[in-house]
């Protein structure tokens, strides 16, 4: 019987990106890669231990190959994070308008090798530190803005950041699969929205609510689309602020408020009449009252 014919492993990953128990990234051999010749007429046991011997092989090679391509911390900070920092940044920055060019396929493999090299826990917190850096921007720029464009430029950074959310989410998934959901129980979006709650929102719940309010009370002050998204948006971020303007929360979120009562109609009555008048005091007319049909009554 012809010796074993060992060929070189292509690469420590499959295409499927199978993964070992450890999280050590290992390939799969196909049936090429392990040559016999079929004339063979040895005994079994000799061919048994050809064969054992040929595996051991394999897999000294595999062991051999995965050394010489291990990332190490100086790889990761010098190679693989400045292209993943750059390709966040361009998700945090770009309107929803404006569409940049980034291969997400090559964060997800930047992702992936992370995760597979042991580097989960530095790749987790260099996005929670570059994702909490530029939301304190974010709020250094509302603390700028003038009361009158607060509501607008807060519903523009929400929509903003949450476009991103979408992208950055999915080419993470390796990470928040095998790292965050399994040793911090958690789930990414969950951290990345509770980022923005603690740095931005938080910062200027105080003031935002007073002018939602008066613009709730002033019709069209605030485009009705800019109003429900932000409103909504607050009680994503935070359901227990809702205290602290319930008329405003149940204006735009179902079943906030309290179930109506038979016994307050007529309270619910005046306050209809109430909104009706003062449309009509800020310039809203009724119409021509003229041609409407006279009841049966009169």
């Amino acid at each position: 019987m012809e010796e074993m014919e060992e060929e070189p492993l292509e690469g420590i990953e499959d295409d499927n990106h199978n993964c070992g128990a450890e999280g050590v990234c290992v390939s799969v051999c196909s049936p090429a890669q392990v040559c016999v010749d079929e004339d063979s007429s040895s005994e079994s046991d000799s061919s048994g231990t050809s064969a054992t011997h040929g595996s051991a092989l394999l897999l000294n090679s595999a062991a051999s190959k995965f050394l010489l391509n291990a990332m190490t911390a100086e790889d990761y900070r010098t190679v693989y994070w400045p292209k993943l920092e750059r390709a966040i940044e361009h998700l945090l920055t770009q309107s929803p308008l404006e569409h940049i060019s980034i291969s997400y396929e090559q964060i997800y493999s930047h992702v992936y090798k992370c995760v597979c090299q042991q580097h989960s826990e530095l790749l987790y917190n260099d996005l929670m530190w570059k994702i909490t850096s530029h939301l304190e921007q974010v709020s250094s720029e509302l603390q700028a803005s003038p009361p009158e464009h607060l509501i607008e430029n807060f519903n523009v950074a929400l929509t903003q950041y949450t476009a991103a959310l979408h992208c950055i989410v999915p080419v993470f998934i390796y990470m928040n699969k095998f790292y965050i959901e399994t040793k911090l129980n958690r789930d990414l979006r969950d951290d990345l929205m509770k980022l923005f709650s603690d740095h931005v929102a938080e910062k200027h719940v105080s003031v935002l609510l007073p002018l939602l309010k008066k613009a709730h009370s002033m019709p069209f002050l605030v485009k009705p689309s800019t109003m429900e998204s932000v409103v909504k948006g607050l009680y994503s971020l935070r359901p227990d602020w809702v205290p602290l303007a319930p008329a405003l929360f149940s204006r735009f979120i179902p079943q906030i408020a309290p179930p109506a009562l038979e016994s307050q109609l007529e309270y619910y009555a005046a306050q209809d009449q109430k909104l009706q008048m003062e449309l009509c005091q800020t310039g809203f007319s009724r119409g021509d009252q003229s041609r409407k049909r006279a009841s049966e009554e009169s």
